[in-house]
């Protein structure tokens, strides 16, 4: 990996004195960015530079970098973009190695921006610069309050251990300003720009690191080093820091692959989802749900199951809680009959003692009613986590008495020895109240609204359980070397079923038993051998989808009619262009299942792994799983189990069961195949894989080469 050294990336983000290089009173962002270092409680030193104006923001400036006196940590540079290499230059000959460029104009508009970027990406190789942007807004160290960022940074700035890295500028302001909407305090926020030389797998990198930082929360239009972010997402797990990612771009691409139906399946989209699946990455489909989430499990670290114990005011919050546990896969399991009896000691006699739990309106009269029930409902043996439906006031006619009540409601939280996940009823603001009231009695962070709440405890629910799996230690990955029969072709162009079928059969794969035939007549007599009835398949080489171009009979029950076939064949494929004269003949298969299981070369992640329902059916059904390879025997059983239709595997209306466990085993053996293959393999398929239950057996495959 070239990941930015973590000791020149911490120096970066805790400058004790910055240099604002172009500032100037005509610039909003000078005048943000200088605003913000002095309200937000800098303490080091704030230097302006300005070659024709000599007094900048009511300060007098300095006419060059070097110029000023003493160290220069950061110089922050927001000059005319032809101006920007020799205030690089003039920074490095004094010692400076910290910048953060905002002038835009470099790669973002193409063409001479694109050398512009490179020059600039030049001097900093050449001069070990460490450079943020350029075209980006710069950072917001919330930790220990040092803040050049070119936007406005409405009070309060809140530190807290969420850290934020984003690859856009507007839409940073917009987060932090929900983040202080919602009371959730940040670490470090970092705009990044273009990436030219500090890229996200860089910031990423450090927060694992930082003491500061329990989670990390991504907005991403693209991922720029895979290998790099999966690298540092298996050690943010490792650490037990989750990673929260709202990555934009779903549209998918055309088949990678013309030769494989695999191709079809194999999104850009599609593939993110299953490297983030694996490397414990947890999506978001919004900036809310960004935000909410890291915020809730930066306050509750790992949860210990899916059980969830709800304790609410209101009945129809307990409705919309029920049906959307179900959405995320929570359980909300019924009392254990102590815990019934206990509530029924402090609950009106009006109120149900069911989950989730509605003590009712009754809270207004006895203030403490919520805590004396989340008191008894975290007792209960079969209950994980609770989660306690509550607000923050926006007004209240006496503030100390509300101090107290929810000082007492915050004392019984922390003395849970079970996680309490606190959500409120919608999203809005914390105003000043909520806000001044949240601090006087060191309460903790709520969710804003049962939509995101919700959403972001069954994130929270699934990763948690991605790292217990992480921490007991996982299976490896099948691993398998290769041996190549004599007589196959060389690694080009595409191994249609005859060679990838005898490949795949060498080395390990259950397929169906072929004969090739040179002619019909030779057709119809080793038809006889195999015993009818049989199928006859086109063997030509470059023909994929045979099906399609008539190359394929099945049930041919007498030689006289495998015969006739074989001139069929032919002659439909001489009108394709094809030679047909060569034939395979197999066994008719009746019965069972089709999967298709094929692996594809994303070019970003590599070797992907598909699993789906097959045959014909593959691309109209839709129904797959993706995981990027290598993967385990159990990660391959994993997928086959996700997949939507797996019931039908598992025996439903009447069909024998599948061996499972006999089933992953062939499934990751093909993925471990295709993994020794190395660089040349651009796709493998296998399609049908026909399973009935102990019975599995590869109907038809195919091999697709690089080169």
């Amino acid at each position: 990996m070239s990941i930015l050294d973590a000791d020149r990336l911490r120096e970066f983000f805790q400058p004790k004195s910055v240099a604002l290089v172009g500032a100037t009173d005509k610039s909003g962002w000078s005048t943000s960015t200088y605003n913000n270092l002095l309200q937000h409680g800098f303490a080091g030193d704030v230097h302006l530079v300005n070659p024709k104006t000599p007094v900048v923001h009511g300060v007098e400036t300095r006419r060059s970098l070097t110029d000023i006196p003493g160290p220069v940590d950061l110089a922050y540079v927001m000059t005319p973009i032809e101006v920007v290499p020799r205030v690089l230059e003039e920074g490095a000959a004094r010692g400076i190695r910290n910048y953060v460029i905002l002038t835009a104009g470099y790669g973002e508009v193409g063409g001479d921006g694109t050398v512009r970027e490179q020059e600039v990406a030049d001097i900093a190789r050449r001069h070990d610069l460490t450079v943020l942007g350029p075209n980006g807004n710069g950072f917001i160290n919330a930790a220990d309050s040092i803040t050049p960022y070119g936007l406005p940074i409405p009070p309060p700035l809140l530190g807290g251990s969420v850290g934020v890295v984003l690859q856009s500028g507007a839409l940073a302001s917009n987060v932090l300003a929900f983040a202080q909407a919602r009371n959730i305090g940040i670490s470090l926020l970092v705009s990044m720009g273009n990436e030219t030389v500090m890229s996200v797998t860089d910031v990423m990198n450090a927060l694992v690191d930082s003491p500061e930082t329990k989670v990390i929360a991504l907005f991403l239009e693209s991922i720029r080093h895979p290998e790099e972010f999966a690298e540092i997402a298996r050690r943010a797990l490792a650490a037990g820091k989750p990673i929260v990612a709202l990555k934009i771009g779903r549209s998918v691409k055309a088949s990678r692959t013309a030769q494989a139906h695999t191709g079809a399946l194999v999104g850009d989209d599609k593939t993110v989802d299953a490297a983030f699946r694996q490397l414990g990455v947890i999506r978001v489909s919004s900036l809310e749900d960004l935000m909410v989430t890291a915020g809730m499990l930066a306050e509750t670290g790992p949860l210990p199951g899916n059980r969830i114990g709800v304790v609410t005011p209101s009945g129809g919050a307990s409705e919309i809680i029920s049906d959307r546990a179900e959405d995320e896969g929570l359980e909300l399991p019924e009392f254990a009959g102590h815990t019934t009896e206990a509530l029924r000691a402090v609950l009106p006699p009006f109120a149900t003692p069911n989950n989730p739990l509605d003590v009712t309106g009754y809270v207004l009269l006895d203030r403490q009613l919520m805590a004396k029930s989340l008191d008894v409902v975290a007792a209960d043996p079969g209950v994980d986590v609770i989660m306690l439906l509550q607000d923050m006031p926006r007004a209240t006619p006496d503030f100390d008495l509300a101090v107290e009540n929810y000082r007492h409601t915050g004392a019984v939280i922390r003395a849970s020895a079970k996680p309490v996940v606190i959500v409120g009823n919608v999203l809005v603001d914390v105003n000043e109240t909520g806000r001044a009231l949240r601090e006087a009695a060191d309460y903790p962070q709520i969710a804003g609204g049962i939509e995101h709440g919700m959403t972001a405890l069954g994130h929270a629910v699934r990763w948690s359980e991605t790292y217990r799996r992480q921490q007991a230690g996982g299976e490896e990955p099948l691993a398998v070397e290769v041996s190549v029969p004599e007589g196959l072709p060389p690694r080009t162009g595409t191994w249609t079923e005859r060679h990838a079928a005898g490949f795949l059969a060498a080395n390990g794969i259950p397929v169906v038993p072929s004969l090739v035939a040179a002619s019909p007549e030779e057709a119809g007599r080793l038809a006889e051998e195999v015993g009818f009835p049989v199928v006859l398949k086109a063997a030509a080489d470059g023909v994929e989808h045979k099906s399609d171009l008539g190359g394929v009979e099945l049930g041919l029950g007498d030689a006289e009619s495998v015969r006739a076939a074989a001139a069929r064949i032919a002659t439909s494929l001489a009108s394709a262009g094809h030679d047909g004269s060569t034939t395979v003949v197999q066994p008719m298969r009746a019965g069972g299942t089709e999967l298709l299981v094929g692996v594809v070369r994303d070019p970003s992640w590599g070797l992907t792994l598909a699993v789906a329902m097959g045959g014909v059916w593959v691309e109209i059904l839709g129904d797959s799983q993706l995981r990027l390879l290598p993967v385990s025997t159990t990660e391959a059983r994993q997928a086959i189990e996700s997949l939507r239709s797996a019931a039908v595997l598992r025996g439903a209306r009447g069909q024998d069961p599948v061996d499972l466990d006999a089933l992953a085993d062939v499934v990751a053996r093909i993925g471990a195949i295709a993994v020794a293959l190395g660089d040349d393999l651009e796709s493998l398929e296998v399609n049908p894989l026909l399973v009935s239950g102990d019975r599995i057996e590869a109907l038809d495959a195919l091999i697709t080469w690089r080169r």
